[in-house]
């Protein structure tokens, strides 16, 4: 069974070649971002995830998270030890504030990293996932009593956090949320009610968990208008920093699952024995708008997760594909009997796609982890509104699409390895296996296709779409015009995808008002055409500045011969689906309605 190995090469040249690291470390409060620092903790992290992650994640999936009679949560073995070398080595607080203990580093480099946590142990890296966000909202809309109370000791990680929004009644429908808040005499409240699909919610890693909770006080209007967020401890916390008594939440039964079975995924009690102690963050009624600061970061992460485990996906594919021997491969002048099934052309096709797509969606999110540093650190105002206008249109794209390509790319994980491939000890199952939440949790597909229609392209008119879509078809331009037959190939295509995709964003616009049922209809087609043409965007890119490197006589030839050829395959066997994708949007989300009418 092959082991996962960090894709430090491309991960170095999307950070240097095509998001811009340089510039980023350049950004007010990035100076620490200096090419060495960048590159020992690229090295030590792909360290961690070979070596520490990596060997537990096929042990996870055996064991499981399991409940006690006593109501705690005995992680798998190895998963506690893991963890507290992962605290221990800093990488809890890689991007948080130094004010809090954190190394007050790029999201740039963040992802990078979490790409191979994700890669090497999807149920391991969960648990710090929802810590960062947890953190991000306490920080941006806590008091300065909570901060100083919970940010240190989540910053550095031995205390974890989590996200508690869905109800078994209420699922992405937040207005039905029933959870209750009852305010006390000394400024506190009292929460009672079960929240569900809680991430770690229980755990064995540390002696605290500090749970975010959305939930109603009595005078809260209906609907989402009337949600607040609430801190609730696990334990107390007193004035000094210790740990106190036991709140009232219990973990009441664990969730068994499709996969990421290491990561207990809890049903939590508020409020079963007198009421758990809870405090309010920010004002009454907007715990909606708190949330989604933490629901932003956890979609745009969820990508990354889907970029992780496709890029396991295929390593684990191709490893196998060269070892295993079978048939002989059609039009090979060779007089063995038999080949790997590397040299069967379906094979090749099928590790291409594998390879060409996780390598796409890691440069678009990488490309839109850079703007997420510029949003936040850029000295010109214009600029960072230009960034976000960016990152806000980009983050349903990365988790929308890359996730659904971890769908793809771990289902045909599981075609390379054929029969082997559907039983368990290969591994193959298991990506498939945990990489099949990564489109629901944090907002399903649909939810960021409803978002990106909406809120994201006709609310503006189109005004974001079109400019991005513009950088997209310069680039094609620009290779057009090469003398370089692959460049040439792939900017006529990269043009063909964008001018279909233009069509779409005019097509969405005109009928989000007068049609809204129709463009609903045709969301997921148009996320999913957002994301092939932005794929192709940053393949050809990257096919640009490998040409360049190749004609300076600069680096590994072999290398940037590989970006070239994976890009070009990207052009002429993946972006066609762009032109197909916009028919469906113009042409069949009506009828879709229409035939759905007649069958259901």
């Amino acid at each position: 069974m092959s082991t996962y190995h960090a894709p430090l090469n491309d991960i170095r040249f999307v950070l240097n070649e095509l998001a811009g690291l340089e510039q980023v470390g350049k950004l007010p409060g990035y100076e620490e971002a200096t090419p060495d620092t960048v590159e020992a903790i690229l090295e030590q992290a792909a360290k961690f995830a070979s070596e520490v992650l990596d060997p537990l994640n096929a042990v996870g999936d055996r064991e499981g998270a399991r409940l006690t009679e006593g109501g705690t949560v005995k992680t798998p073995t190895g998963f506690k030890d893991a963890y507290a070398q992962f605290i221990a080595s800093g990488w809890n607080g890689l991007t948080k504030n130094p004010d809090f203990g954190g190394q007050g580093l790029p999201q740039l480099v963040a992802t990078a990293v979490e790409e191979m946590w994700h890669g090497a142990n999807l149920a391991f890296a969960l648990c710090p996932l929802l810590t960062q966000g947890a953190i991000e909202a306490i920080e941006l809309v806590g008091s300065d009593v909570q901060k100083a109370k919970f940010m240190p000791k989540m910053v550095e990680g031995v205390w974890t956090g989590t996200m508690n929004l869905t109800e078994p009644q209420a699922g992405s429908d937040l207005a039905a949320v029933r959870t209750r808040a009852v305010p006390q005499a000394d400024g506190t409240y009292k929460l009672y009610g079960q929240k569900i699909f809680i991430t770690y919610g229980e755990q064995d890693y540390t002696e605290n968990i500090i749970h975010l909770v959305l939930a109603r006080t009595p005078t809260a209007p209906e609907g989402v208008k009337g949600i607040s967020l609430f801190i609730v401890p696990k334990f107390m916390v007193n004035d000094d920093g210790s740990v106190g008594a036991r709140n009232d939440v219990h973990c009441v039964s664990l969730e068994h699952k499709l996969g990421i079975h290491a990561s207990p995924t809890a049903v939590l009690a508020y409020g079963d024995h007198g009421g758990a102690v809870g405090y309010l963050i920010g004002e009454e009624n907007r715990g909606l708008e708190y949330m989604f600061i933490m629901m932003n970061l956890a979609r745009y992460s969820v990508g990354i997760e889907g970029i992780g485990i496709a890029e396991r996906a295929y390593q684990r594919g191709l490893a196998y594909a060269r070892d295993r021997v079978q048939g002989r491969a059609p039009g090979l002048d060779n007089a063995a009997p038999t080949q790997t099934i590397l040299q069967h052309p379906d094979v090749r096709r099928m590790l291409l796609t594998m390879k060409a797509l996780t390598e796409a969606m890691r440069a678009v999110a990488c490309v839109t982890g850079s703007a997420i540093d510029h949003a936040h650190r850029d000295p010109d105002p214009a600029a960072r509104k230009r960034h976000k206008a960016f990152v806000d249109f980009m983050i349903p794209i990365v988790k929308g699409c890359s996730t659904e390509v971890s769908q793809e790319v771990t289902s045909l994980g599981i075609q390379v390895h054929g029969g082997m491939g559907y039983i368990e000890e290969t591994g193959a199952a298991q990506h498939f296996r945990d990489a099949r939440i990564t489109t629901i949790y944090e907002g399903t597909t649909g939810i960021q296709a409803n978002d990106l229609i909406g809120r994201k392209t006709a609310r503006d008119g189109g005004t974001v779409a079109r400019a991005i879509l513009g950088e997209c078809t310069k680039v094609a331009i620009e290779l057009s015009k090469s003398a370089d037959a692959n460049l040439k190939a792939i900017g006529a295509e990269l043009a063909s995808a964008a001018e279909a995709l233009h069509g779409a964003v005019d097509w969405v616009v005109a009928s989000y008002g007068a049609k809204p049922r129709a463009a609903h209809a045709a969301a997921v087609p148009y996320l999913k055409l957002w994301g092939v043409v932005a794929g192709g965007w940053q393949m050809a890119r990257g096919a640009q500045v490998a040409a360049r490197r190749l004609a300076e006589g600069k680096g590994d030839a072999t290398f940037y011969r590989g970006k070239i050829a994976t890009a070009r395959f990207y052009a002429e066997s993946l972006l066609p689906q762009a032109t197909g994708l916009a028919r469906a949007i113009a042409g069949g989300s009506e009828a879709v309605l229409a035939l759905a009418d007649e069958q259901f």
